[in-house]
């Protein structure tokens, strides 16, 4: 078994204000494993950010307990500190100083030394594909590069725990491709990433474990492929060459315990589940030609983690993802100037 790197039992999380008191978190478990992506899922306002930030050690939790690699980040939150690396929604880099001096900064502030620091910079910069632009301003930087280079901050001190928070929020396609292939790589050396995200598609690519969040709760776990087959099969849609032979192929599946679909039996088009995907199909595709049906058109469908998504918290798919204004979070600036002040206490205040 992996081992585990963070575990979260019974977390509470309540804030009190003079209207009255929020419940934020409530009663969350979480588990986030050596080499593989975790991803966190959930509408605004389901405590997703209020997870990662008790995580990192930037709030703390009313109730629960809170361990990265076995330290309680409420008994202990220097030391969790230092193993935990932090990109957030929006890349948090000096755009003033090149690629190679933001990286060789932060390597000063986890204390690597002067030759470790530089060094370290341009071992990033290579696993990251910025060493052609590794001199020039971070301000000149495309959205992608930027953050990448955050991306590379973040393992600066080799974490053991790397988390992203809607990292890419406003990146083009390609920049989203070049960051997933990141993040892959990332796990094969062991390192365990806490994803959260708003897009879908991500958590199905990147994702080993799916949590689902609504209304401070974890309302699902699993693989991506166990949270879609429970909600429903995959499903064999056929289309018929003659429509007149349409009614006989559906009695024929049926009969052949099939489970099939009554109100998609129309224009030639007739649905059953597919409990074994592709080779469901080819089954009935078999069968309908050895009695002589011919088939002008056949797919498989499954559900997808949007299927998932919409079904467990009754979020309405939106058109589009909203835009927002590329500039650091507080939750990224919080974790720079920590880590700083750990390293040099009043002279950074």
């Amino acid at each position: 078994m992996s081992e585990t790197v963070v575990e979260i039992r019974d977390l509470v999380k309540e804030y009190v204000g003079r209207k009255g008191n929020h419940l934020a978190l409530s009663g969350v478990d979480l588990t986030v494993s050596a080499g593989t992506v975790t991803a966190v899922l959930g509408p605004n306002g389901a405590g997703k950010t209020t997870a990662v930030r008790i995580i990192a050690t930037l709030a703390a939790p009313t109730s629960g307990s809170v361990t990265v690699a076995g330290i309680d980040v409420t008994a202990d939150p220097r030391a969790v500190r230092g193993l935990i690396g932090l990109s957030g929604q929006y890349a948090a880099v000096d755009g003033r100083l090149t690629g190679y001096e933001n990286l060789r900064m932060l390597g000063r502030l986890y204390g690597l030394g002067g030759s470790g620091a530089r060094a370290r910079a341009k071992e990033l910069l290579q696993m990251f594909q910025l060493e052609d632009a590794a001199g020039r301003a971070s301000s000149t930087y495309s959205g992608g590069m930027r953050r990448r280079l955050d991306l590379a901050g973040a393992l600066v001190a080799r974490p053991p725990l790397v988390i992203l928070d809607e990292p890419t929020t406003g990146l083009d396609p390609r920049s989203r491709g070049e960051l997933w292939g990141v993040v892959e790589e990332l796990t094969k050396d062991g390192t365990a990433v806490l994803l959260t995200t708003q897009y879908l598609d991500e958590a199905e690519r990147l994702a080993d474990d799916v949590v689902v969040f609504d209304k401070g709760r974890v309302v699902a776990t699993g693989t991506p492929a166990e949270l879609k087959s429970r909600l429903r099969v995959p499903t064999a849609h056929v289309q018929v060459l003659d429509p007149g032979n349409l009614r006989v192929a559906y009695e024929l599946l049926a009969r052949m315990n099939f489970r099939t679909h009554p109100d998609t039996v129309r224009q030639g088009w007739f649905a059953a589940d597919a409990p074994y995907g592709s080779r469901s199909l080819m089954l009935i595709l078999s069968r309908l030609h050895g009695t002589g049906i011919e088939v002008n058109d056949a797919h498989v469908s499954s559900p997808n983690l949007d299927d998932v998504f919409f079904d467990l918290t009754g979020e309405v798919k939106p058109e589009t993802a909203p835009n927002k204004p590329a500039s650091a979070t507080p939750l990224d600036v919080a974790v720079v100037k920590g880590a700083a002040r750990e390293r040099f206490g009043k002279r950074l205040q």
